[in-house]
């Protein structure tokens, strides 16, 4: 069995092994990284080798930090990244390579119908019924998405909402609130196996989801890096931010919104964003927190999403999506049985 993981910022590392009474066997470690002293390496096999063939990729890493002794050591190699490519090699864990992607754009809908669609689309995938794919949205109408944990009160000014013609709705991943208008971010849902992101912590998950819209960032002109735990920012600010959650079903949402001409001061209107928040980020004034795309790219928001469209089908191998009627009605009816109800919107109030 061979199995093979590059984590981000390492080298990649190599795993061969035998399965034998239900026990990892002849487990053989290569790569292109850096170990010292060179006895390091038989000591991490030997950790790995006899481990029951079903170890979460936790107890394998657990294993191999076991045996590191102090003064070993490790250069583009981590027990995480070792015990990912055992899984690998088991055929617990897959790579992008392994999946058949679709890439969708749009179709216009409300927000709150998007909102809907990360839930019931992630059902389709679990069924077997869709591909995985990477989802840009596009929506109707101004909205305030709050995270699935947030307060209501506590984020929400009502006034704001009220003049500006600002709808509420509440996402099922966690996070800190999108304000949305038409046109004005980029905002799009990865929907995955969970297998993808095997044995990763939520923090190395995140830059490896989107290594992808980093490169095409990076093709639009933007330099991106990622501040953990799920911001994306650049060099002249703050660009989105990510979140994610994992079902019992398998499969999982990842999605990502970032600026692209934002209105600050009606954000602001709309979002109470606390003194801490402001503080922790170390930032002068909440209304500098976003950076918009438009005043680093000078592209059309269309340019953009196309290049990110373009990007994403040709690393991947993606072939062009769509979103039906049927899906689009089922989305509706999740809207007025949940996500359209008091008992969801202020479920924190």
């Amino acid at each position: 069995m061979h199995g093979e993981y590059k984590e981000p910022g390492h080298k990649l590392v190599v795993v061969d092994l035998d399965v034998a009474d239900n026990e990892l066997r002849n487990v053989r470690l290569a790569g292109d990284f850096f170990l010292e002293p060179d006895d390091a390496l038989d000591r991490i096999t030997q950790a790995i080798d006899g481990l029951p063939a079903d170890s979460p990729a936790a107890d394998i890493a657990h294993a191999v930090t076991v045996v590191l002794k102090p003064g070993d050591e490790l250069f583009g190699l981590s027990p995480h990244g070792i015990a990912t490519a055992v899984r690998r090699a088991l055929g617990h864990s897959v790579d992008w390579d392994d999946i058949e992607f679709e890439v969708i754009h749009g179709p216009v809908v409300s927000p709150m119908v998007n909102v809907a669609l990360d839930e019931t689309l992630i059902e389709d995938v679990a069924s077997g019924r869709r591909k995985p794919f990477m989802r840009i949205w596009e929506w109707d109408s101004p909205c305030v998405v709050i995270g699935s944990f947030q307060s209501v009160e506590n984020e929400i000014d009502w006034n704001g909402m009220t003049e500006h013609g600002v709808t509420l709705c509440r996402r099922v991943t966690g996070g800190g609130a999108m304000f949305m208008e038409p046109g004005n971010c980029i905002t799009y849902s990865l929907v995955i196996p969970t297998t993808l992101v095997d044995g990763m912590s939520f923090k190395d998950s995140y830059p490896f989801l989107d290594e992808w819209v980093m490169e095409a960032l990076e093709k639009v002109g933007v330099k991106a890096t990622y501040v953990p735990l799920n911001d994306i920012t650049s060099e002249k600010g703050k660009i989105g931010g990510a979140a994610q959650k994992h079902f019992a079903s398998g499969v999982m949402v990842h999605h990502v919104t970032m600026s692209y001409d934002i209105d600050a001061e009606k954000m602001l209107d709309c979002i109470r964003i606390g003194k801490e928040k402001v503080r922790d980020k170390g930032l002068r004034s909440a209304v500098k927190r976003v950076d918009p795309m438009k005043s680093q790219t000078g592209m059309a928001r269309e340019d953009i999403i196309a290049v990110f469209l373009d990007h994403f089908a040709a690393k991947y191998n993606a072939q062009p999506g769509a979103l039906t009627d049927s899906d689009i009605a089922r989305a509706q009816q999740r809207c007025e049985t949940k996500f359209n109800t008091d008992e969801w919107t202020f479920r924190l109030p």
